[in-house]
């Protein structure tokens, strides 16, 4: 295993204790996600088991997770009852070939990993059936690119031209929305005075427990229009 393997292996367990976080936008891309997904970049299956667990409907869920070490932890983190409706795949969503089409293409926390997006983006569209969802969720504003971003393999963070250039016009926008407005500052003190390039526990805690807490009623005051993350939804045309 590579180094940057380790590092990001090492985030997402980290990330994984963000539960509030997860619920926070979780809630938001539930209505879209259907009967059947699609999540490129799955990692360590944390966001598969949240979702998976919070609906009803899903018949079955794609994973494509590149990395062996990563994709070798998912089925291992999903309770029993999901495990039957998950399939498994240690591949890019280039080397990716199936007949179906999805209801939902989930892209958490990954877009931002890929050097060519626009390509990446193209490709994705292919794979949703007409009236289905594209899903991204990439960390926000170029100014508060660190030492974080870049050890764990960041290419950019996104506002919200570049995410809509980075998709494309094959795709109709449903909803772009920046989320976590605290956390703006949380970031901007870690770039100019920490300089950290990975988090805490503690500091993950503190930021998923009262930041997000906070966050979720200050970004309905300002209308979504600020945030530390952004979340974008596609539809494809019927």
């Amino acid at each position: 295993m590579s180094k940057s393997t380790n590092y990001i292996g090492s985030e997402l367990e980290l990330f994984s204790h963000a539960k509030t976080w997860k619920a926070y936008w979780g809630n938001q891309v539930l209505p879209y996600l259907g009967t059947r997904v699609l999540e490129v970049g799955a990692g360590i299956g944390t966001n598969t088991g949240h979702l998976i667990q919070q609906s009803s409907i899903i018949k079955e869920w794609v994973c494509l997770e590149p990395d062996a070490t990563l994709s070798g932890q998912i089925l291992n983190s999903l309770p029993e009852p999901y495990k039957e409706k998950v399939e498994v795949r240690t591949e890019y969503l280039s080397d990716y070939t199936t007949q179906d089409l999805f209801d939902s293409i989930l892209y958490i926390d990954v877009i931002e990993h890929i050097e060519d997006d626009q390509e990446e983006l193209l490709l994705a569209s292919s794979f949703l059936k007409e009236g289905g969802y594209l899903i991204i969720l990439v960390p926000a504003h170029p100014f508060l690119y660190s030492d974080f971003d870049k050890a764990i393999g960041h290419f950019r963070r996104y506002n919200k031209n570049m995410l809509k250039q980075a998709v494309g016009q094959t795709l109709r926008l449903d909803c772009l929305r920046y989320l976590d407005t605290i956390g703006i500052c949380a970031s901007t003190v870690n770039k100019l005075f920490l300089k950290q390039s990975y988090p805490t526990l503690k500091q993950v805690q503190f930021w998923d427990t009262v930041i997000v807490r906070f966050s979720k009623v200050i970004d309905v005051l300002v209308g979504y229009k600020l945030g530390k993350s952004l979340l974008g939804i596609w539809k494809k045309q019927v």
